[in-house]
C-alpha cells in the first residue's frame, strides 16, 4: 500500500535544534512505502523523550500515516445503524492505543499489531452503546457465544441444536442459554408508530395493537389462592365468608341467616379473615 505523503515532507521540514535530532525521512518521498514509512518513525519515536514537542510530532504523523488502517477496519462494519464517519473515530482511538504499545523491536508489522486493537475498540462501540435496553456484559458476550456455536453445530447436526446441546458445548446451564437467546430481543427495538407486519394483517400502528393491564387478574390470582384455604374452614365460617363476601350481605343479615347475634358474626369474621391472612403469607 502506498500513498503520497505531504505530511512526511512537513516532517522533513519540521525545525529541530540539531540535523541530528530531525526524524529521518527517505529522500524520494513522493511514493512511498506506507509501512517502511511507519516503522522509521517508530524507530525515531522510540528514541525520543516522552514530553518532547518532536515526539508528540512524530506520534500524530503517525497517526495520519495509517488512517487508512482504520477506514478499512471500519468498512466492515457499515451494514451496522451507525455513521461510518463515528465508526471511523471509534477506530482512530484503538489506532492510538496501538501506537503507544506498539514496539518496533518485536519483528511485527505495525498493521498486524494494531488491527485488533482498532476492530476490538470499534466492537466494543457496539457493544456498549448500540442496544436498545441495556443488558449485563455478561449476556452480551453469551449471545455472541450462542450465536456462534449454534452455526457450528447447526452444520455438524445438520438441524438447529436443542438448548441442552447449546448449554452442553458451552458448558452452562440451560436457564443461562435461554437467558442468553432472549437477550437478542433488546438489541433493537420498534418504533410504537411502526405498521403491523403483512402477515398480521397489516392494519394498525404497534401502539394500537399494545395489549392493556387488566385490573381483573390480581383477583383471579388471590381467588385461586384462596380456594384451597377457604375448603379448610368448617362450615359456618365458610358460610359466612361466602354471604359477607359474594353474597353482600351485613353482618346482621348474616346472623339472621345463620342463627347467631351480629356482634357473634363480627367475631367469627375477624378470626377468620386473620387465619386466611395468615394462610396466604406462609403460601408466599
Amino acid at each position: 500500500m502506498s500513498v503520497e505523503l505531504g505530511s512526511a515532507k512537513v516532517l522533513a521540514e519540521q525545525p529541530t535544534d540539531t540535523a541530528d535530532d530531525a526524524p529521518y525521512v527517505p529522500a524520494d518521498c513522493d511514493a512511498i512505502d506506507t509501512r517502511t514509512l511507519s516503522r522509521s518513525l517508530f524507530q525515531r519515536l522510540a528514541t525520543l523523550d516522552a514530553d518532547s514537542p518532536e515526539r508528540a510530532y512524530v506520534r500524530d504523523t503517525l497517526i495520519e500515516l495509517n488512517l487508512p488502517l482504520v477506514r478499512y477496519a471500519a468498512a466492515r462494519f457499515r451494514s451496522r445503524n451507525e455513521p461510518m464517519e463515528d465508526i471511523v473515530q471509534v477506530g482512530t482511538i484503538g489506532l492510538i492505543k496501538a501506537i503507544d504499545r506498539f514496539d518496533c523491536e518485536r519483528g511485527v508489522e505495525f498493521p498486524t499489531f494494531a488491527m485488533p486493537t482498532v476492530v476490538g475498540e470499534i466492537k466494543r462501540f457496539f457493544r456498549d452503546t448500540s442496544w436498545s435496553v441495556r443488558v449485563p456484559r455478561r449476556l452480551q458476550e453469551l449471545r455472541l457465544a450462542l450465536t456462534k456455536t449454534s452455526d457450528e453445530l447447526s452444520q455438524k447436526l445438520d438441524r438447529s441444536p436443542t438448548v441442552a446441546e447449546l448449554a452442553g458445548a458451552l458448558g452452562v446451564s440451560e436457564e443461562d442459554v435461554v437467558d442468553g437467546l432472549a437477550v437478542g430481543n433488546a438489541y433493537t427495538a420498534s418504533s410504537l408508530d411502526s405498521p403491523a407486519p403483512e402477515e398480521e394483517g397489516g392494519e394498525g400502528s404497534l401502539a394500537d395493537r399494545l395489549g392493556y393491564e387488566d385490573s381483573a387478574l390480581e383477583g383471579v390470582e388471590y381467588r385461586e389462592s384462596l380456594k384451597p384455604l377457604l375448603a379448610k374452614l368448617p362450615p359456618r365460617e365458610r358460610q359466612i365468608i361466602m354471604l359477607r363476601f359474594f353474597g353482600n350481605l351485613t353482618q346482621s343479615q348474616i346472623g339472621e341467616q345463620v342463627g347467631i347475634s351480629q356482634m357473634h358474626v363480627s367475631r367469627l369474621l375477624t378470626r377468620t379473615l386473620a387465619q386466611l391472612r395468615e394462610g396466604l403469607i406462609a403460601e408466599e
